[in-house]
């Protein structure tokens, strides 16, 4: 980080301004905000990331259900038949009509997406269902859910520590434009007279 370079500013120097040592601390404060605060918020965000994704997790394992189901006949392929879950997208899935009993005992018949390869009728292959019976994704699981909640963390903690050092840029930013606007209304108050026979110049 940069910031630390503003540290130079509080050396004992004859030319050192007043802003210069605003700056000093403010690089300072930034260092200390920025090791101290983003960590916590990282920390606080992921730790509630990770509890309500387990709760969920929980959910999900209460409510989704595996059941067998058995192949009526296969539908046409299309390039989209892949399973949007699978770690490399590359797994394969097969678009079929098939019939299922639901863990509450209905029975339903409808399209779904089999692990099969070359489904024929009569294959069975396993899905994930509600308790009624509706399709629904496979349930997240405990690993998935940890990993997404130290992604949250880490996400936190960069957006915290960019959040601290864009403020310290833009303060530092105005300080610097008003330094400038300064020199300019000196500069025009001197400005005039330079260069002219008895200004002393």
């Amino acid at each position: 980080m940069r910031a630390i370079s503003g540290l130079w500013r509080w050396r004992h120097n004859p030319l050192r301004r007043a802003t210069d040592l605003a700056e000093a601390w403010l690089a300072l404060a930034a260092l200390l905000l920025i090791l101290a605060v983003a960590p916590l918020a990282g920390f606080l965000i992921g730790g509630l990331a990770q509890d309500a994704l387990q709760q969920s997790v929980r959910e999900q394992r209460l409510s989704r259900h595996l059941v067998t189901a058995k192949v009526v006949r296969r539908l046409e392929a299309s390039p989209l038949d892949m399973d949007p879950e699978a770690a490399t997208g590359r797994d394969r899935r097969t678009r079929v009509v098939a019939d299922w009993t639901a863990p509450d005992g209905t029975v339903h018949h409808g399209r779904v997406m089999a692990s099969l390869d070359s489904p024929q009728r009569g294959d069975r292959f396993r899905i994930w269902t509600d308790q009624q019976g509706r399709t629904v994704a496979r349930p997240l699981d405990s690993a998935t859910a940890s990993t997404h909640a130290v992604l949250a963390g880490v996400g936190t903690a960069l957006l915290a520590a960019g959040l601290v050092e864009g403020g310290r840029r833009l303060i530092v930013w105005r300080m610097v434009r008003r330094r400038y606007e300064r020199w300019d209304r000196a500069w025009d108050k001197a400005g005039p007279d330079w260069g002219r026979t008895g200004t002393g110049s």
